[in-house]
């Protein structure tokens, strides 16, 4: 059976790799077209990846934390795709340091990018919600918004806040049938990851009940089961392996 994603349009912020690709990679699987929201790094290989599936994949430079360059986006994007029936509020960036060295900046930045840039694709996109009376919104929080961890206040910050303003959203759209829910990942094999030396890799593992990193699939077929379901809203699915239980 087709899923309900067949034909939709999806996007996906930060969708040019690491867990970002992943969600994109597995909406495309089910047949979503994809529009990607990114800074910084070539979208070209992961366009190429995502129209390997045969269905329309194109990238939007764009610094979320810009209110207005992210309307001027969302409003190109309904452009060219004709809708959007999903959005995925992946893009995040880190400044990690302990609080006695943490900057402003710092801490501006971090709640720019994670926290005010979901809010500006969910403000930019809902008159498109509301008018298709439906949708569906999915934030990529962290277990650390939930359990705080040393040296990310502005991070942790970023995504306590997430898991508020999904909860918000979620009551606020409930009524034009626009769901909206937050992952929150645990330790995950990406770039970040791939820098750590065995012995923290190691370290990490300790604090995992079941033992291992998860990889970015794993969120991504979480995600997935976000977006197929029209019957939840306003939740958190912790994927971390146990580390926060």
């Amino acid at each position: 059976m087709d899923s309900i994603l067949k034909g939709k349009t999806v996007v996906v912020t930060g969708g040019v790799r690491g867990i970002g690709l992943a969600i994109a990679e597995r909406c495309a699987e089910k047949g979503a077209n994809i529009a990607i929201p990114y800074v910084f790094v070539d979208p070209e290989p992961a366009l190429k990846t995502l129209r390997n599936y045969k269905v329309k994949a194109e990238a939007y430079e764009c610094d979320v934390s810009d209110f207005d360059a992210t309307k001027t986006v969302c409003d190109k994007i309904i452009a060219d795709f004709g809708s959007v029936d999903a959005l995925v509020n992946n893009a995040g960036i880190t400044a990690d340091k302990l609080i006695l060295r943490m900057t402003e900046q710092d801490f501006d930045k971090v709640i720019a990018v994670n926290l005010k840039g979901a809010f500006n694709m969910i403000k930019h996109l809902t008159q498109n919600f509301m008018r298709n009376r439906g949708g569906a919104i999915v934030n990529i929080s962290s277990v650390v918004g939930l359990m705080g961890n040393a040296g990310q206040a502005n991070y942790s910050a970023s995504k306590a806040g997430l898991i508020g303003l999904t909860k918000t959203v979620a009551r606020e759209l409930a009524s034009r049938g626009v769901t909206c829910n937050a992952v929150a990942p645990g330790f995950i094999a990406t770039a970040m990851t791939d820098a750590l030396t065995e012995e923290q890799k190691d370290a990490i593992k300790k604090q995992i009940p079941l033992g291992f990193i998860g990889n970015p699939d794993d969120v991504a077929r979480t995600v997935l089961f976000y977006l197929e379901n029209r019957y939840i809203t306003g939740e958190v699915i912790k994927v971390d392996g146990g580390m926060y239980i």
